[in-house]
Order: C-alpha cells, then sequence, then structure tokens
C-alpha cells in the first residue's frame, strides 16, 4: 500500500506540474494567407516556441478571399476568434479608424519587453509605414511589401526571337504573348489573374484601367465603370488571356499562376514583385536560369501601371493576449527573421520590400538581382496620383473606401461573366457600374 502510495503521490504531482505549464501557455490563433511567404513563416513555428515557450501557434491559413471575408467579418463582430490578424494597406486604417485594431505605437509603450530586441521602428520603408498609419499611428507591423512589375521567361523569349523592351506598352506585350503562345505544347504566352476578388482579377486590371486613362469614380463619387476607358481596357485584358494566356483564366489567381511561372509554362506573368524570390529559388522553381523582369507596361497613359501593396500582422482590439501577440508578431517581422529566412532557405526568398536593411544587406544583393528594381518600383509608386483624371480616393490597385471590398469583388464577379462569354463586356460593365451605384447610395455617397 506504502508503495503504491508513494506512485499515486508521483502521478499527482507529475500531472499535476503539467496541468500548470498546459494552463501557464498561451495559444494565439493566427489568421494568415495561403501565400508562399505565410507559408514559411508557420514552417518556423517552432523555432518561435522553442524561444518563447509559454506561446503556441495555432494557424488559420485561408485562401486571400476568404481570409478577407473571414478577418472582416470577424473583426467587425468582435467575434474574438483571433490573437494576430494578417491585413493588407487597404485594410489597415480603415480597421484602425473603426477601432478594430490596436494601435501598434501603443503597445510598444504599454509591453515594451514584448518587443524583439532591436526591432528599430525607424528601419521601416516610409512609404509601407505610411499605407499602414492611421491619424499618424502605426496600426499594423508589415510582413513583406511590394509593387508589381513583369517576370519572363528569357529561355522562351529567345526561341520565339522576341525581346523585351525597356518600358513594354500593353500593345507591345500583347504582341509577344500571342507570338510565344504554343497551348498545344502546354506554353503560354502569358499568364494574368482572372479569378474573381477585388485582391485578385481587379488588382491588375485596375492598374490596366489607369494605363487606359480611367479611374473608379469621378470626384463626385459617380461610379465611372460604363467609361470607353474601362471597356477598352477590359476588353483588352479579357482578349490578351483569352487569346494568348493560360486556359480557365477564371479559376487563377496570384498562387495558381506563381505556379504556372515557376514550371516554365508561360512567356510573362505580371503581377507582385514578391513572386520575384520565389522564381528565383531552385527549390521552387524550374526557370531560375531564364528569368527577365521588365517594369510593368503602360496604355496610352503612363501611370498608375505599378501598385504599393503590404501585406501586414496586426492585433485585434478583442484579442485577449495582445503582449503575447505583440511578441509574435515583432518576432515575425524583425530582421532576426528576415536573417532566419535568408540563413535557412536561401537569401532570394526573404520577405522583401518592409525594411530600409533589407536593401542595404548584401547577401541580399548578392541573391536577388532584381532587389533595385523592386525598391525603385515601390518608391516611385503614389496612390495618391495614380489616374488621368482627378479622383476623390487613395490608392492603385484599389479604392481605399471602406465599400470597395465588396464593390471590387461584385465587380470582378460580372467580369468574370464575360470573360466566359456568358455576357459581353459593355453588358458586364453596365451591370458593374448599376451595382457600385447603388453600393454607392446606400452608403450615403449621394445628397438626397
Amino acid at each position: 500500500m506504502r508503495k503504491l502510495g508513494i506512485i499515486l503521490l508521483a502521478f499527482t504531482l507529475l500531472f499535476g506540474v503539467v496541468m500548470v505549464s498546459a494552463q501557464d501557455t498561451v495559444e494565439l490563433t493566427i489568421a494568415t494567407v495561403n501565400n508562399p511567404d505565410m507559408v514559411v513563416m508557420e514552417s518556423f513555428t517552432s523555432e518561435f516556441e522553442a524561444a518563447h515557450p509559454g506561446i503556441s501557434l495555432n494557424w488559420v491559413v485561408l485562401p486571400e478571399n476568404e481570409l478577407r471575408d473571414t478577418v472582416t467579418t470577424d473583426v467587425a463582430t468582435g467575434a474574438n476568434s483571433f490573437d494576430v490578424i494578417t491585413v493588407g494597406m487597404f485594410d489597415t486604417p480603415l480597421f484602425a479608424r473603426n477601432e478594430w485594431i490596436l494601435s501598434m505605437d501603443d503597445l510598444f509603450e504599454q509591453y515594451p519587453d514584448s518587443v524583439q530586441p532591436n526591432y528599430n521602428l525607424d528601419d521601416l520603408l516610409e512609404g509601407v509605414r505610411l499605407g499602414i498609419s492611421y491619424e499618424d499611428e502605426l496600426y499594423a507591423l508589415p510582413f513583406y511589401g511590394e509593387s508589381s512589375m513583369i517576370m519572363y521567361n528569357t529561355e522562351l523569349f529567345e526561341a520565339a526571337g522576341v525581346e523585351m523592351p525597356e518600358q513594354p506598352t500593353w500593345d507591345e506585350i500583347r504582341e509577344i504573348a500571342c507570338t510565344i503562345h504554343d497551348p498545344e505544347n502546354e506554353t503560354y504566352g502569358i499568364v494574368l489573374r482572372g479569378l474573381p476578388g477585388w485582391g485578385q482579377m481587379m488588382a491588375p486590371l485596375t492598374t490596366v484601367v489607369n494605363t487606359y486613362g480611367g479611374r473608379w469614380f469621378d470626384e463626385n463619387w459617380e461610379p465611372q465603370l460604363t467609361s470607353p476607358e474601362w471597356n477598352e481596357a477590359v476588353s483588352f485584358y479579357i482578349d490578351l488571356i483569352n487569346e494568348c494566356g493560360q486556359p480557365g483564366p477564371t479559376s487563377t489567381g496570384f498562387v495558381e499562376a506563381l505556379t504556372l511561372m515557376s514550371q516554365g509554362q508561360a512567356g510573362m506573368w505580371i503581377d507582385a514583385t514578391v513572386a520575384a524570390g520565389f522564381l528565383s529559388d531552385p527549390n521552387q522553381s524550374e526557370i531560375v536560369d531564364s528569368l527577365g523582369f521588365a517594369p510593368a507596361p503602360v496604355g496610352p497613359v503612363a501611370k498608375g501601371n505599378h501598385w504599393l501593396w503590404s501585406w501586414n500582422l496586426g492585433i485585434p482590439s478583442t484579442s485577449d493576449h495582445p503582449a503575447e501577440a505583440l511578441q509574435f508578431i515583432s518576432w515575425a517581422t524583425s530582421v532576426d527573421y528576415i536573417t532566419l529566412v535568408g540563413e535557412t532557405n536561401g537569401w532570394a526568398t526573404i520577405p522583401p520590400g518592409t525594411r530600409i536593411s533589407t536593401y542595404e544587406n548584401q547577401d541580399y544583393l548578392d541573391a536577388a538581382p532584381f532587389a533595385s528594381t523592386v525598391l525603385e518600383l515601390m518608391l516611385s509608386a503614389d496612390p495618391t496620383d495614380s489616374t488621368r483624371d482627378p479622383v476623390p480616393y487613395v490608392g492603385v490597385q484599389f479604392a481605399g473606401i471602406p465599400e470597395f471590398q465588396g464593390i471590387g469583388t461584385d465587380v470582378s464577379q460580372f467580369i468574370a461573366e464575360a470573360f466566359v462569354g456568358d455576357v459581353t463586356v459593355e453588358e458586364a460593365l453596365e451591370r458593374a457600374n448599376d451595382a457600385t451605384r447603388d453600393a454607392m447610395e446606400e452608403a450615403g455617397y449621394y445628397d438626397d
């Protein structure tokens, strides 16, 4: 009996310790997008947890459209499902205005011991920092930043006997794409996003609209989607993909386009500059030795052709663990994390576009021949002046108003119908314009 009692006591002490340890561990639930950089971040979970034994990470990784809907609904309703959310340059100031996310300035002051050592906010690129600020306060920490550009397969260009102009126009891009196009051998002249969604199809398509002289709204907030400029730009985009691009375009988002390009099945791709790192990684790309880069195409208008964007980590105001969440997001957006990725996976694959020091790091510059081009594009993108005619909104590939998330997605659905031939471009844009005006009227943008 005495021996049994000793055993029971030992078990009690052992499991008592385990229970106390479990109670002391804080689990952070993180909502993020299934882009490659975020998948890499998740892969370093064990490294973070080893350095922060009181915190465990629970990941919710979603496609871009689903992430946006889920996060917006969660913070707007105060559901408190997440401790960390991935938010874009569009969402951050709007969430801040609604007090859905916490001020980083306040958190840094309130929980200084939770901030990664030597974090250095002054090292953040100014344009990115401004884009995720509201009323001069920072409301998220940038995970990676980007512009947009052309990434092309030099081997396919040489085989087709074509060259990339120094500053191509959309007409030149179409001519090149149709020259390379060889669908019988599963080689496509170009790959572009056609997946519906304001952050999917509408991101690159809006830059095309900009270069054709179009705009989402005039100065009185009247939608301009039935304008000749929109008609010409959308018709061009649809014809280009359907005639000389990938099959099934309305199923192609960023991730799908990256796959086609990295497998050597596309002559070129016009999209986020962040993809250059993955296309340059021999573990993920078959075209590492056949990569070229050029500025995004222009049309009759030579501005608004490349965007400024960042994906960022923020903390919902409903989180029960802001100090621990700050520990995670300051770690995941730090120079130390960038170094961890570079030394583990290769310097070309680090999350780019957030810090001045990234573009002073010789290891990165040696591994990423595109680095200086990307930085120049990010610095030259101007969200306050991206259209030929005046507009009342800020943004290159979006209109920075709360209603745009729904409007942009609805418009993309109408355009998707034109992609597959269910309606004409004119019909799609008329319906889109009517739906947009209804949404703006309901939101109170017009006088009675």
